[in-house]
């Protein structure tokens, strides 16, 4: 195995399944990442979304309101502020379980890379003149007729297909979703309801992927979308900082040296999670400090982003891992080497939780501020309580005062959950209570 830059007890800890806090020995260490991508692309892909605004808005009815923008409110957690966080004066939610269309994070990303995929056959075949033609013209058969020639196709846990499938087909593309072992049945009924084509696999998200890529590959017309590999993923996962930094701002939270704020974000794959912390330290630099959340049995971007730079992570197979875990939407065994190596200096650190601590966060979210979510979604609570160990608070005084982390922000970011099925939620509620009683602190 190739050498880590986790300690001999800490690999221990994750072979054991144990929850553990991994800090980034690179973090702030430019040469650790020397091919970063061009922050100028967040623009790009943040102009073309506004672009292609108006054509959303009549083609989803829910982005009336928004003017064809799909974004999440960022809402005030006071209730969840003192049962979760012993630092700071606020914690917020980035409530992307509510994002419309797509009902989770993967819907900026993954809509965007559609729409560069579409916009760019639609200026080969001049059905738009240029980028400030009429996009909705792209609404009409004779581009209908034209989509309806290519297969858009992604491997996916579940949520990154809803995004696919979804606007893919609404575009008149032929979509196609392989979908892993752990991919929740309602999500795939959910796409078949909407004419998407759904390949089931009797194994996990990197083998999901392999077979979609190699499919796609057979067919000249066929675009796939690659969560491992894609600057247009992980640019439109990055217009998410944009619109948090505009939010912030509209609710008179200061980001700055005396301010710090911390997110924490759920990380599969890598792509959102990576996409959003590239955006976040852009606008923010050294103010802000992201934190990747995974399940205990899927910790690939703590063992990829402790890996040298340039060299494909380590699967979580080779420490023993299994991947089972409720969190389907972060059951992965191998990060995205392309996202590891665009943030390798950048990320803070990264922490594991067990399953019944998401099932106790869902309970909390649930009582104490009235929000429903899958597990995966909660798995961001945790990350205040993790800053507490002698380790990260060695960590903490060396990138901050005493006095700025007392007044720093907490942000948790929030993954699916809105989509989910009534029946499907009080199971996992139900669950939850069994487990942890009708009130929780």
């Amino acid at each position: 195995m190739k050498m880590l830059n986790i300690s001999p007890s800490q690999q221990q800890q994750i072979r054991s399944a144990k929850p553990l806090l991994w800090l980034n020995p690179e973090y702030q260490n430019p040469a650790a990442a020397p091919d970063k991508p061009d922050t100028a692309e967040i623009y790009d892909a943040e102009a073309r979304l506004l672009r292609f605004a108006p054509l959303l808005q009549q083609l989803f009815p829910e982005l009336e309101a928004s003017d064809g923008i799909i974004e999440s409110p960022l809402l005030q957690a006071d209730q969840l502020h003192q049962a979760i966080s012993p630092f700071g004066v606020r914690t917020l939610i980035k409530a992307d379980h509510t994002l419309p269309v797509a009902g989770s994070i993967k819907a900026r990303g993954g809509i965007h890379e559609v729409l560069c995929f579409a916009e760019q056959l639609a200026l080969e075949h001049d059905l738009i003149k240029d980028t400030n033609d009429d996009y909705r013209k792209l609404l009409f058969p004779d581009a209908k007729f034209l989509f309806n020639q290519y297969e858009i196709a992604v491997g996916s846990t579940g949520n990154l297909g809803l995004s696919i499938g979804i606007i893919g087909a609404a575009l008149g593309f032929k979509a196609t979703v392989h979908m892993s072992v752990d991919a929740k049945e309602w999500k795939k009924e959910r796409l078949r309801k909407r004419g998407v084509q759904v390949v089931e696999h009797k194994a996990d998200y990197g083998a999901a992927v392999a077979a979609g890529r190699a499919q796609a590959d057979a067919n000249p017309k066929s675009y796939f979308v690659d969560d491992e590999n894609s600057p247009r993923l992980f640019m439109g996962y990055a217009v998410a900082a944009l619109r948090l930094k505009r939010q912030l701002e509209e609710q008179n939270i200061p980001v700055d040296a005396d301010h710090p704020l911390f997110v924490y974000l759920p990380a599969g794959v890598g792509g959102a999670p990576g996409g959003i912390t590239f955006g976040l330290k852009a606008l923010f630099g050294p103010h802000v400090h992201c934190f990747f959340a995974e399940p205990v049995q899927a910790p690939c971007m703590l063992l990829g982003m402790a890996g040298p730079a340039g060299s494909e992570p380590v699967d979580v197979y080779d420490f023993d891992l299994t991947i089972n875990t409720e969190a389907d939407g972060l059951a992965v065994g191998q990060a995205s080497q392309w996202v590891c190596d665009a943030i390798r200096d950048e990320l803070s650190g990264v922490y594991t939780c067990e399953d019944d601590t998401l099932y106790q966060h869902l309970l909390r979210l649930k009582q104490l501020e009235g929000l429903e979510t899958e597990p995966s979604a909660t798995i961001g609570c945790s990350g205040p309580s993790m800053l507490t160990s002698h380790e990260a608070q060695v960590w903490l005084n060396r990138h901050m005062s005493e006095k700025s982390l007392a007044t720093s922000t907490h942000l948790v970011w929030t993954t699916g959950g809105s989509f989910v099925p009534e029946s499907e939620y009080r199971t996992f509620l139900l669950k939850a209570t069994e487990k942890f009683g009708s009130k929780i602190s």
